[in-house]
Order: structure tokens, then C-alpha cells, then sequence
């Protein structure tokens, strides 16, 4: 029996770590029947109070188990055999990205976790790097497992739901991020002013996070958090889809505008040239003027669409956990 720690899967948000928490815990069950038990804690101890709850009440939960999978970057100490599945190192990279005490508790816990792990699992290439040279692991150690994207992401999406929900009367630019540093929303307010005299507006769809330095969106305009069944139809709607972020350990918003036939710009940085391949555009996120150049070249671009609909067709969340799975029945 294997444990699936689904605390990230319950938190209402939903950026990338809380899709692989939700995606595994509901296709790993299938994939091997009675072979893996989920623990979920209450509604409320998904954030900052579900620390303990991970901490303290995870690992009794799990006893007896063969491995305790932990999909979203924290694991029990106390637990001798767990599966983390680590996203990034961005806050120990960057610490300022973050608020003091989350950036602290990453410092203290992360290495800690991460060399007493059986198995450490990450979603690129640059994660391996950047985990093998900031927390000093074997990079034999980490195994690669990319993310996914959901079948409901494709060109047919309806964008009629999303666009009467959020008021999206005019053609748009989308981005889907949090209000932080690391996701440089402010690198948009060119293309949001230059475009929204075309009559194009820029949005962002995404809120606040806890544990982030939230950052003004400027002229972006914010709608704040978007219902996950509104996701597919606001991608297939978006003229172009825009990630300037300064560090991403994987990018999975990019492969579900490409998967709904939406054309990418994305930031030159981080895993996004991994993720992305030849199936988006690129810009440097501290230039907003050629972000704002990119995004004009990319509107109505069909060989570009084309290419990131070809792209996307290579990532699949079934695939995501046959691979999981593998790696852990290998131990």
C-alpha cells in the first residue's frame, strides 16, 4: 500500500502544484486498484495550519505504509519512507519572491526532506539542476516526471461561459498566474496599454498566495480567481497567451493555452524553452517592449498554433502517472 498525501489537492486554489496533487490522486487509484490509499485532511488544514496536520497527523495515518507519496514539494519529517515530488527551488534562488517565514521554513525543511527521501521526483530538467545545486542532491537521485495537461483543454473548449462570467466583452491577451514577482505581471503593462488601444485587453486570470509578495498587476486587468471548469473555454478564447515569468520550474499554463490552439508567448527563462519547445515564441521577461512585439507577432498566428497544438499533444497526465507509478514500485 502506498499513501497519497492530498493536501494540496484539497485547497480550493489551483496553480501547478495542486494540479499534480489533484491529477495523481485521481488517476494512480485506477492505475493500480488497492494499491494506493489517499489521506486528506479538513477543508481548513490545507494552508498554513495543514503544516502540522502534515507533520504531526500524516505520518500515524501512513503507518504501515510501504511509501508515503507527497506531491507537492513538503513532506513529514517524521515519516522514514517517503516519495516528494519537489517542483522547483525558486524560493531558495530567490527568497525575496517570497514572505520571510515561508522562505525560512523552505531553508529549514526543504534539504531536510529532500535527503532523507527514498525517492525525490521533479518535473524538468532545469528542476534536477536547480535541486542538485542548491540542495546539494545526487542528481542520480531525482528523477524527471513531466506534468500533463487535462483532456478537457482543447481548441473546441466553449469560451461563451467564461467570457459572460468574466465580463470579457473585447478580444483578449491572457495570462493564468499568481499576483506575484516571480510570475512579473508588471512586465505586461506595455502590451496591455499598446493593445488595449487595438482594442485587445490583457488579463490575469489568478489570485493572491499566502506565501507570495503579491505584486500590482498595473494595467493588467485582474480576474482575480477563475473557476477551473471556465479554464479550457478562457484559454481557446484568448487571441494569445502570455507567461513573462522570471523562474518556472515547469510551465504548465503554456501547454494548456497551446493544447486549446491558443498561441504562446513565453518568457526566455527557467524550464519554459524545455516545457514549450519549438510550440511558443519567447521573450526576455525584463523586456517589456519585446514581450509586447512578441505577443503582436503571435496573435493569428496559425503555423505557431499549429505548432504548439503538435507540442502539447506530447504531455498527458496519464502518462504523468504511469511514470509516478513506475518509479514507485521500483523501490
Amino acid at each position: 500500500m502506498i499513501v497519497l498525501d492530498a493536501r494540496a489537492a484539497a485547497r480550493p486554489e489551483l496553480g501547478g502544484v495542486e494540479r499534480w496533487a489533484r491529477e495523481l490522486e485521481r488517476r494512480l487509484p485506477d492505475l493500480r486498484p488497492g494499491g494506493y490509499r489517499v489521506a486528506r485532511p479538513p477543508g481548513a488544514l490545507t494552508h498554513r495550519a495543514g503544516h502540522v496536520w502534515e507533520q504531526a497527523v500524516l505520518p500515524v495515518r501512513a503507518r504501515g505504509a510501504r511509501l508515503l507519496l507527497c506531491p507537492a514539494n513538503l513532506a513529514p519529517l517524521a515519516f522514514p519512507r517517503t516519495a516528494v515530488v519537489i517542483h522547483d527551488a525558486a524560493a531558495l534562488r530567490e527568497p525575496g519572491w517570497y514572505s520571510r517565514a515561508y522562505a525560512a521554513a523552505q531553508r529549514a525543511l526543504l534539504p531536510r526532506i529532500a535527503r532523507r527521501a527514498a525517492l525525490v521526483i521533479t518535473v524538468s530538467e532545469f528542476s534536477r539542476r536547480e535541486l542538485t545545486e542548491l540542495l546539494g542532491l545526487d542528481p542520480a537521485r531525482v528523477a524527471v516526471v513531466h506534468g500533463g495537461v487535462d483532456e478537457r483543454f482543447t481548441p473546441d473548449a466553449d469560451p461563451g461561459p467564461a467570457r459572460a462570467a468574466l465580463r470579457l466583452t473585447r478580444p483578449y491577451v491572457l495570462t493564468v498566474a499568481s499576483r506575484t514577482a516571480r510570475k512579473n505581471l508588471g512586465a505586461l503593462d506595455d502590451a496591455a496599454r499598446a493593445l488595449g488601444a487595438e482594442g485587445i485587453d490583457v488579463v490575469a486570470a489568478g489570485g493572491d498566495r499566502p506565501q507570495f509578495r503579491s505584486e500590482d498587476p498595473g494595467a493588467v486587468r485582474a480576474l482575480g480567481h477563475v473557476r477551473d471548469d471556465h479554464l479550457p473555454g478562457l484559454y481557446a478564447g484568448a487571441a494569445a497567451f502570455v507567461l513573462p515569468s522570471r523562474y518556472e520550474g515547469f510551465g504548465l499554463t503554456c501547454l494548456e493555452a497551446m493544447a486549446c490552439g491558443t498561441p504562446v508567448v513565453a518568457s526566455d527563462r527557467g524550464a519554459l524553452p524545455e516545457v514549450c519547445g519549438p510550440g511558443a515564441r519567447y521573450a526576455d521577461p525584463g523586456d517589456p517592449p519585446g514581450i509586447t512585439a512578441a505577443l503582436r507577432a503571435a496573435i493569428g498566428d496559425q503555423t505557431l498554433r499549429e505548432a504548439g497544438l503538435r507540442r502539447a499533444a506530447g504531455f498527458g497526465w496519464d502518462r504523468t502517472a504511469r511514470e509516478v507509478d513506475a518509479l514507485l514500485h521500483a523501490r
